[in-house]
């Protein structure tokens, strides 16, 4: 808060008490009132569309069949994210000309000639993988016991590898129907390389380019003659449930958590930081609610996201906060709150999003750096107060079932509407109460205002004259005191309109 912000901060203990014994009938009436005076003031097209906006309803939940399922596997560097983003037509996974770039099994919605499927991009498979390649490698199976058809890609240039034959007989023993693609065939000189493959045994081999598109028609059209309408081992489809990002620098916990939610190993867990590139999302039941967590990779320091899988796992992150709806951002409590933290939830509030802190590793703490933390909280995290917080053990699952009133308070705070009657009864006992400061022999007015969206609530006021930063702040404060929006940012924005010359 700074000096100038103290001038607006006058006790004013009753101005909820005095705002909830306002009719809303009388109200409304007062809102019409001050509506019907801004006829005297210029207003363009846009401000009489904003005057009119009706209120938004909510969507429920819709129980959608699940959508069947192709999975992509195949040993390190074949070109298995490149394939996806081909069968997609759009850069969807993070593809580099390095092995190992994608680590999970990540799931994509995908439309081909009308059919809707989810085709499931995997981190490459080795026989007698160690450390995090044994963990991906794991992923990759269980991504071919959750499918309905199977793409294997091989490298035509390569030709098959004792590994390749090693993933054969795991197909073999999955009962799965297997398609065999020969990938980087660029040219039709390049097809004899493909015939070789039908040593592997899984019969015609399917010459493709991921990376020109040449051939995938052709593979897709018998893909699909098998692929079924309805997934025979997928969940469920809901159609509304909260999307929830989980933000966090690397290796804060966000992969630990995901897989402690969703009740199994979902995603690949390492110490080695940045184990997760692509965003991973996950249907998950939690306080017996559904939701769609996703698991991010972790936002680096700008130095480090000039080139690499890094940086566009960093644009994937950023690109998965503005499809959700809420964002978790974990702060490991063992370490001091750092500048990255700070601007990771500076990230959340400039993308409008509901927020809620998580502190984990709680359970490592100790009474000194408690002390510690909480002074740092309220020197670094002061403008984000109203943020709920939730002390919690993403290893442990501790107190992990407190995430979900947290998020529940987030999201209603999110989506509230305050009627505008209510709105301008609010803003005129505020005004009379704490007028704004005369600035340069000139008193601005607020002549009327009203909530022009919400997610997240978006006020508009129409003045005669620039408000003062810390006069909007001070608004802002009030609404939050009176109306909660407990988790929830909150936008004000003004429309400073001149009398109409007569």
């Amino acid at each position: 808060m700074t000096d100038r912000d103290d001038e607006f901060d006058a006790p004013d203990d009753d101005l909820a008490e005095r705002l909830a014994d306002v009719d809303d009938e009388l109200a409304e009436q007062r809102a019409a009132a001050l509506r019907s005076g801004l006829e005297a003031y210029d207003l363009d097209e846009e401000d009489l569309d904003l005057l009119e906006l009706s209120e938004e309803g909510e969507e429920g939940i819709r129980y959608l069949p699940a959508l069947p399922v192709i999975a992509i596997v195949g040993r390190p560097n074949v070109g298995k994210s490149a394939l996806v983003n081909r069968i997609l037509g759009r850069r969807e996974a993070v593809v580099e000309d390095t092995p190992g770039v994608t680590r999970d099994r990540v799931s994509y919605k995908g439309e081909y000639l009308d059919r809707r499927f989810t085709l499931v991009d995997t981190g490459g498979w080795e026989p007698d993988a160690k450390g995090i390649d044994a963990s991906v490698a794991a992923q990759a199976e269980v991504a071919i016991d959750l499918s309905d058809v199977v793409l294997f890609v091989v490298d035509a240039m390569v030709g098959a590898t004792a590994t390749d034959e090693r993933v054969v007989r795991m197909l073999r023993n999955a009962n799965k129907p297997v398609f065999l693609v020969a990938n980087k065939v660029d040219d039709a000189r390049q097809e004899p390389e493909a015939a070789a493959l039908w040593n592997l045994g899984l019969g015609e081999p399917y010459p493709v380019s991921a990376l020109h598109g040449r051939g995938v028609a052709d593979m897709l059209e018998a893909v699909f003659k098998v692929l079924p309408q309805v997934s025979a081992v997928a969940k469920d489809e809901f159609g509304g449930p909260r999307r929830v990002a989980i933000l966090g620098r690397p290796n804060v916990g966000k992969s630990s958590l995901l897989n402690k939610a969703a009740r199994e190993e979902r995603v690949v867990v390492n110490e080695l930081a940045g184990t997760t590139r692509d965003p991973v999302d996950e249907q998950i039941e939690l306080g017996g609610k559904i939701w769609r967590f996703v698991d991010t990779a972790g936002i680096r320091r700008r130095v480090h996201l000039q080139q690499g899988a890094d940086f566009y796992a960093s644009l994937r992150t950023q690109a998965a906060l503005e499809k959700a709806e809420v964002a978790v951002v974990l702060l490991d409590v063992s370490q001091p709150i750092s500048e990255q933290d700070v601007r990771i939830i500076d990230l959340v509030l400039e993308s409008g999003r509901a927020l809620v802190l998580a502190y984990n590793k709680w359970d490592l703490l100790d009474d000194e750096r408690r002390r510690y933390l909480e002074r740092e909280i309220e020197q670094d995290l002061h403008h984000v107060q109203w943020a709920p917080r939730v002390n919690i053990s993403a290893k442990t699952g501790r107190h992990l079932e407190k995430l979900v009133p947290a998020l529940e308070t987030a999201l209603e705070s999110w989506d509230l509407r305050i009627p505008t009657g209510k709105f301008n009864a609010f803003l005129t006992e505020l005004t009379q109460e704490h007028p704004h400061p005369v600035r340069g022999g000139k008193q601005p007015r607020i002549l009327f205002g009203t909530q022009a969206a919400s997610r997240p609530p978006t006020f508009v006021l129409f003045t005669t004259g620039f408000l003062d930063p810390g006069y909007r702040r001070f608004i802002q404060r009030r609404l939050r005191e009176i109306y909660g929006f407990e988790g929830s940012p909150i936008v004000i924005n003004m429309r400073v309109r001149e009398r109409r010359a007569r």
